[in-house]
């Protein structure tokens, strides 16, 4: 990894300067959307747009994860809490410009399936963060797309 980022918390979703919050309902229930989320790590490639290889680390407490486009990302696991809360920080990447990142997954009951719902916490430069908040309807259109393929992915499971 080229760099160390700066250690977030928890609170850092609701406290970043950047915050970027999607949202969609999956048919699956809250238990299967977990499963994908915190014990398929490597699963991840398979629907998540843009995740080439997913891999998690430290016995399940962090994660390495490459972008189609190269991008590395080291992560440590913040929370998993079954069926409801998984989040994981950004500790060293070679993406320019991130200071920190924490990305957040909710899950709560959506009838028989799941409304799932992301945060992207990040910090960086202004000329970064400005970007970040350009490239929102792009990231918004991922997470979306990403939902549709967890969707199809748990309905053949």
């Amino acid at each position: 990894m080229a760099r160390r980022l700066r250690p977030v918390e928890l609170d850092f979703a609701e406290s970043a300067p950047l915050r970027l919050v999607f949202a969609a309902e999956i048919a699956a229930p809250p238990e299967a959307v977990y499963a994908a989320l915190a014990d398929d790590v490597a699963g991840w490639s398979c629907w998540f747009t843009g995740v080439a290889r997913s891999a998690p680390t430290h016995g399940g407490k962090g994660r390495e994860v490459r972008l189609t486009g190269g991008t590395r990302f080291a992560e440590t696991v913040l929370a998993a809490e079954p069926d409801v809360h998984y989040a994981y920080r950004v500790d060293a990447t070679n993406a320019p410009g991130l200071r920190a990142l924490l990305e957040e997954w909710r899950l709560a009951p959506a009838g028989s399936g799941t409304r799932l719902r992301w945060t992207f916490a990040a910090d960086g430069p202004a000329p970064f963060r400005f970007v970040l908040t350009l490239a929102r309807p792009g990231l918004g259109r991922a997470f979306r797309e990403s939902a549709r393929a967890l969707d199809r992915r748990l309905a053949r499971a």
